[in-house]
């Protein structure tokens, strides 16, 4: 296990070297993060968006603990077979302190709200279209928030480890933050999440294409793209480039 790891580390020291101590060890903390992306109710697009823009000042005034909260609207809309035309679909992304934080989120104001309007606002209701739908993760590496409210797209891309290449691929995506960190100014947050044992996400946002675009050129992209055929279930093209999902940004806490 130690010897497979160790060529992903090599290609990294180059630039993770000179880093601060905080953008080195911020993959040993505790913060958790949730991702839940809900299909909304048949003409109820825009209501829910409403609702959701309207949540992010209500997290900040009731939950210190919730260390980011975006509210998200997709910008790609998947067709849903149970209908005549594409679904919209909305998103929120939050990143907690730690795993009682996150508890007291899905205890707190905001989620209650939205279970009291899921049945209006949700295909699905509160079950089906939300619960069902909650992606707790660990957080393994972070680019922290720079000019945050200047953002405008974000990006969340699910990724399935290769069979008995799961340390291998978190190994990689720990290394990474220090990396955006230093090469990446126009990605304004950057997150590498571990949701289950197989399974991985990157989660970020950017003010403009152009931020994005240096993004995808950039040496974690390149990195990944080179590992993606040992490390990522279907490669590159199948496991990574397939699930990236694009989002406007509705709201930040």
């Amino acid at each position: 296990m130690k010897a497979a790891i160790l060529p992903i580390v090599s290609a990294l020291a180059f630039v993770v070297a000179g880093m601060p101590v905080r953008a080195q060890e911020n993959a040993a903390d505790h913060r958790t993060a949730s991702f839940i992306e809900m299909p909304a109710a048949p003409g109820q697009a825009d209501a829910f968006a409403e609702f959701l823009a309207d949540a992010a000042p209500l997290v900040k005034q009731s939950e210190p603990g919730t260390a980011l909260w975006f509210a998200l609207k997709a910008q790609d809309t998947p067709h849903d077979k149970s209908q005549d035309k594409p679904q919209d679909r909305l998103a929120i992304f939050d990143v907690f302190v730690d795993a009682s934080a996150r508890d007291a989120h899905f205890a707190g104001a905001v989620a209650a709200a939205l279970k009291d309007n899921a049945d209006n606002l949700v295909a699905g209701g509160w079950d089906r279209g939300v619960v069902a739908n909650i992606r707790n993760a660990d957080v393994l590496s972070t680019k922290d928030a720079t000019d945050l409210y200047s953002a405008k797209t974000a990006t969340f891309i699910m990724i399935e480890a290769a069979p008995g290449q799961s340390d291998q691929l978190a190994a990689l995506l720990r290394a990474a933050g220090p990396i955006v960190a230093k090469t990446e100014p126009g990605t304004l947050f950057w997150a590498g999440l571990q949701i289950d044992k197989t399974t991985f996400a990157i989660f970020d946002i950017f003010a403009d294409d152009a931020g994005l675009a240096a993004h995808f050129d950039g040496q974690v992209a390149g990195l990944l793209m080179e590992k993606s055929g040992d490390l990522v279930r279907g490669g590159w093209t199948d496991g990574v480039v397939a699930n990236v999902r694009n989002y406007d940004i509705l709201a930040i806490k």
